[in-house]
């Protein structure tokens, strides 16, 4: 039987997965730099140059071991980021490798398809099989060595050669067209898992940073206590809410209570695993990463050391951090949750048993609940039967095969879902506003993408991404006596916010002084 060289073997694969996995790339590419005699060559070269990045990864990899593993990895991984990419318009930035390892095996179920699966035995599986049947040569590992470094220096040779021959488009490439790299298949998916591995373990070395020592209770004496229910809802867009306008009544029951609605809102980042950690953070956007904001005290440490009684109950994944140091419930069980079905368990559940929780504390309490909400791609698993009053909908996690009439049905059927929850929510304070001051506070983590110019879903990097996947969802409901100025507040309500404001704003409601609170962003009193 014919016996094949690992160069060769490299080569082919590299070969492949560069004009097969690269289409959502070049699609990207072309709308910049179209198919004319004058870019021509400076195409070709882009082909070339993923191309030899690839044999240069491989051939570090390139003895008989080592080889056919990597590739196989590889192939496979290329495939289903294809398949993502080409399904969803993601793009495979640190961020979305964040969100890949942070998300559960109940919330990658819901990706799974038919089309899926086939597209990775074809694309993916079947190429494995045939480099793991390919027989190798057996060389020396001299010999192997030398084959190895000679086919690095050529293609290393071969990717300057072309980047000096097309410097002027390079030039703008790597300068004004960024976005474009994160296109490439595998070569984005490599990088960015590497580099977030690294700043990963780089932060378990770094101290946690405790700020607020000096947090104290600055309210009058003879206050009432305070209990805030904070919502952190699930890619829920502003656009799509009826308190803002929209033509569909997704907040029916909202819209009868005395709510002040924050219709100008923006969200810190485009997924959960950046937008929760840094909406708790006291990191503005611009200054905030995942390493700062993991080893960083949150508002819920300061609130906590001050005397707050803060409980987390989760019906999504967790809590991305933030509730490390405070108590914490997870609601995605029916072990806890009594409100689960076939489906999944309902965000009604983690009210279950909070008047036990309010009535055994005389404290101020803050409890955070962070809801499943409008987790996408299946919409319609997200609220029961009973809400299912925009029709038709879409019922597949295949977004691309239904309409958008479908698609934005069961979405705004599930934020009819957290309309009537959120409504629940109230009733429970209003219990408590005779004895105390009562508020709740909704602020989505992120919007979504519903099809919009092909998008689906979310987790775009922020400076390309879409408004739907940024303009969030927000508002706030007082019981009548909560001590704030109603009226400039609600005339406040219209100005533009985000994130950045909630941490000196559920300082200031609970009046804690610390130099770490910034009246200037407090919601409630700039």
């Amino acid at each position: 039987m014919r016996q094949f060289s690992i160069r060769f073997l490299v080569i082919a694969t590299a070969l492949f997965i560069t004009l097969l996995f690269n289409l959502n790339f070049f699609e990207q590419v072309f709308k910049i730099y179209p198919i004319t005699i004058s870019n021509l060559g400076f195409l070709l070269s882009l082909v070339l140059i993923l191309y030899a990045l690839l044999v240069i990864i491989f051939s570090l990899f390139g003895f008989r071991y080592t080889i056919k593993p990597v590739l196989i990895f590889t192939l496979l991984l290329a495939s289903c980021v294809q398949y993502f990419m080409q399904s969803y318009n993601i793009i495979m930035d640190k961020t979305m490798i964040e969100n890949v390892l942070q998300t559960n095996i109940q919330e990658s179920m819901e990706l799974l398809s038919f089309e899926l699966i086939v597209s990775l035995i074809l694309m993916g599986i079947v190429p494995s099989v045939i480099v793991y049947k390919l027989p190798l040569e057996e060389k020396g590992f001299k010999k192997e060595l030398w084959s190895t470094l000679s086919l690095i220096f050529l293609h290393l040779l071969l990717i300057l050669l072309l980047l000096f021959t097309f410097s002027k488009h390079y030039t703008s490439f790597f300068r004004e067209h960024k976005s474009l790299r994160l296109y490439t298949n595998p070569h984005a998916s490599i990088y960015n898992s590497v580099a977030y591995t690294y700043e990963h373990f780089k932060q378990r070395n770094i101290p946690m940073k405790i700020i607020g020592e000096d947090a104290v209770t600055d309210a009058p004496a003879q206050r009432k206590r305070k209990i805030v229910i904070m919502v952190v809802g699930e890619a829920a867009r502003a656009d799509h809410f009826s308190l803002n306008g929209y033509k569909k009544k997704t907040n029916p029951l909202l819209e009868k209570e005395d709510i002040i609605n924050f219709s100008n809102l923006y969200s810190c980042g485009t997924t959960t695993a950046v937008s929760v950690p840094c909406m708790f953070s006291v990191y503005h956007r611009d200054d905030y990463s995942s390493t700062k904001g993991y080893n960083t005290y949150n508002v819920l440490d300061i609130l906590s050391y001050a005397g707050v009684h803060v409980l987390w109950r989760d019906n999504n994944s967790d809590s991305k951090g933030v509730a490390l140091r405070v108590t914490y419930e997870h609601y995605k069980s029916a072990k806890r949750n009594p409100l689960c079905d076939e489906t999944e368990c309902r965000d009604l559940g983690m009210l279950e048993g909070l008047k036990n929780v309010i009535e055994k504390s005389s404290k101020d309490i803050l409890i955070v609940l962070h809801q499943m909400g409008n987790h996408g791609p299946a919409y319609y698993k997200r609220y029961p039967k009973t809400f299912e009053r925009f029709t038709p909908v879409c019922k597949s996690n295949q977004l691309e095969k239904c309409s958008k009439e479908e698609i934005s049905n069961a979405y705004d059927n599930a934020l009819l879902y957290t309309d009537y929850f959120l409504s629940k929510t109230i009733k429970l304070l209003k219990h408590y506003e005779k004895e105390s001051h009562t508020a709740m506070i909704y602020m989505a983590d992120h919007g979504e993408s519903l099809g919009e110019g092909g998008l689906y879903l979310h987790g775009l990097p922020y400076f390309i991404a879409p408004d739907h996947q940024k303009h969030v969802g927000t508002l706030m409901w007082f019981s009548k006596t909560f001590p704030i100025d109603r009226a400039h507040l609600a005339q406040q309500s219209k100005r533009r916010f985000s994130h950045d404001n909630l941490f000196s704003t559920l300082l200031g409601i609970f009046d804690i002084k610390t130099k770490v609170y910034e009246k200037e962003m407090d919601m409630l009193k700039n």
